[in-house]
């Protein structure tokens, strides 16, 4: 089997990788401009900002694997033509994202405080931070009751092959969000200055203008896979039971890696004051720009790999598989290079009102998370063609084995044994990430992921 497939089919991986990638570009440099804004307020405001939206990571990720389960079958069902399918698979992502969201927001007014501090615990500022987070945090989680219906909506599209849609309206959110930003955080043109209050109203603004232009477009167009809200109860419960079925070691796993994530920023949170949690966050923010070539492979992957299968083309699916995971390789490199060259211009730039330490550890996470690209772009691409066939068991095993026995193990012996900095904590920690490549082989060389779900499936819709 060749390792490299035509360029015909790169051109079609590529027509649907590219305005994904664009989308998440768009929203990372909406990021990027808020830590620009942000960051002039100072390295505790910064600090506060960002640690709430370590919380708030949380809830995306929770919303994202609600999606991405969903997406699995609606997939399918579009490589079968099974329109009722893929509105049963719509309504999962909206019920169950909803209520993720909605119990997001309750622990966000309820324990706001408790959250931050367990994620500050040993930092020198965390008395100073603590109490702008906290208001920070309580306002932006009414976003995600937006958001979560707006990533139903924009998934969707991207699984029945038109992601142009959600790229323009995300684009237009975007222009919504940043000029929010201007007016209300620094009080330009006679608004109030709100400060970091100002960056969480403007994100609210701008989740709601995106949801508001979904939902109007989807409507109008008699978009195949949308149905109203008043008729989003009427889901299979049969199918909801098959999703939840298969995709609980997805969400498992997607649980191990929230963990180990989280566990390890509550960590190297305690290992300074807040130039540390200030100068991570940067970095994290110039990360997410990099990241963009992920949604690219799982989006790519979904509609490649999951309607060929849908379509019973199994062979076909197995040339594909191998072909994704070359290019997946070359574009993790491609993004390491251009990203080094990104980095040298734009963090003096965008991020020359932190403090010379905060600077300094930004560019040295940003070289590391560089340096990993192409193995975390090749072992994204095996998660997503084990998911594409509904084998969500290889990224529980892969994650959840290296996590729990070495990740997080490895992660306090490193907080408890060296006063190693937060950077080479990372760096080395995520050595782990080539035993992951090494488990995820093995499981995907077993081909339990060559499956037509839309087939196989035993619920009738």
């Amino acid at each position: 089997m060749k390792r490299f497939g035509p360029a015909s089919f790169y051109r079609e991986a590529l027509n649907i990788a590219v305005p994904v990638m664009l989308q998440q570009l768009i929203m990372s440099l909406v990021s990027l401009i808020d830590n620009f804004m942000v960051a002039g307020l100072g390295d505790v405001s910064m600090a506060a900002v960002n640690v709430a939206n370590q919380l708030n990571f949380i809830c995306i990720v929770v919303i994202n694997a609600i999606s991405a389960a969903g997406g699995i079958y609606l997939a399918q069902y579009k490589g079968a033509g099974n329109t009722e399918g893929m509105k049963h698979a719509y309504r999962f992502k909206v019920i169950f994202g909803l209520s993720a969201s909605t119990l997001y927001l309750i622990l966000c007014w309820v324990i706001p405080e408790p959250m931050l501090r367990m994620m500050t615990h040993g930092n020198a500022a965390q008395d100073a931070i603590i109490p702008i987070g906290a208001t920070y945090l309580r306002l932006v989680s009414f976003t995600f009751l937006f958001q979560s219906v707006s990533t139903a909506i924009g998934t969707s599209f991207r699984e029945i092959s038109r992601p142009k849609i959600p790229l323009l309206i995300s684009a237009l959110a975007t222009l919504v969000n940043t000029i929010g930003n201007w007016f209300l955080i620094y009080g330009n043109l006679g608004a109030p200055r709100l400060e970091v209050n100002g960056a969480a109203y403007a994100t609210i603004l701008a989740r709601i203008f995106e949801v508001t232009v979904f939902v109007i477009y989807v409507n109008r167009e008699k978009t195949v896979f949308y149905v109203k809200f008043k008729e989003i109860l009427k889901v299979n419960k049969h199918l909801v039971k098959e999703i939840l079925i298969r995709s609980a070691m997805m969400f498992m796993s997607e649980a191990s890696w929230v963990t180990s994530e989280t566990v390890i920023t509550a960590l190297y949170n305690g290992r300074g004051g807040a130039e540390v949690v200030a100068g991570m966050a940067a970095g994290w923010t110039m990360a997410n720009i990099f990241f963009l070539v992920f949604n690219g492979i799982f989006a790519t992957t979904a509609v490649v790999i999951g309607g060929t299968l849908g379509a019973g083309k199994l062979d076909e699916a197995r040339k594909r598989a191998q072909w994704i995971k070359s290019g997946a390789v070359v574009g993790g490199f491609a993004v390491a290079i251009l990203g080094a060259l990104f980095s040298i211009i734009i963090i003096p730039l965008v991020f020359g009102n932190l403090s010379a330490e905060a600077r300094r550890i930004t560019m040295g996470l940003v070289a590391v998370i560089l340096v990993y690209m192409p193995l975390w772009a090749l072992l994204n691409s095996q998660f997503a063609i084990s998911r594409a066939g509904g084998d969500t068991a290889l990224g529980m095993w892969t994650d959840v084995s290296v996590n729990t026995l070495l990740f997080i193990p490895g992660a306090f012996l490193l907080a408890w044994f060296t006063n190693w900095g937060p950077v080479a904590m990372y760096a080395v920690l995520k050595l782990t990430d080539i035993i992951k490549y090494f488990i995820a082989r093995h499981l995907l060389k077993k081909e339990k992921w060559v499956k037509n779900l839309a087939g196989e499936s035993r619920v009738t819709v």
